[in-house]
């Protein structure tokens, strides 16, 4: 019996700017896509809302997003259990990066 080969999953670079009036995508900074997250910075709350937003955008489960780096800071990288196609096309899809 062969083994599946490990896909590679796409992981964004993000720049969050918590404590907005609604979570969205507002452009790039820095080569980062840059997202206004409506949660606050407290306890991890800012890091479970970005997660859920994100599954919810992509129509993944909460268990397919990973936050991979930046904890406790604006920049983050987050990790997505799906494939790139998906990624781009939701990218592609956002008017304020057009």
């Amino acid at each position: 019996m062969q083994g599946r080969a490990p896909h590679q999953r796409p992981v964004l670079d993000l720049s969050i700017s918590p404590n907005a009036k609604r979570t969205e995508v507002v452009g790039w900074h820095d080569g980062a896509l840059r997202v206004r997250l409506a949660a606050p910075p407290v306890d991890g709350a800012a890091n479970e809302a970005l997660r859920r937003w994100l599954a919810n955008e992509l129509g993944l489960t909460l268990a397919r997003v990973e936050l991979l780096r930046g904890a406790s800071g604006k920049r983050k990288q987050v990790a997505l259990d799906t494939d790139e196609t998906t990624v781009s096309g939701w990218l592609a899809q956002l008017k304020v990066l057009r």
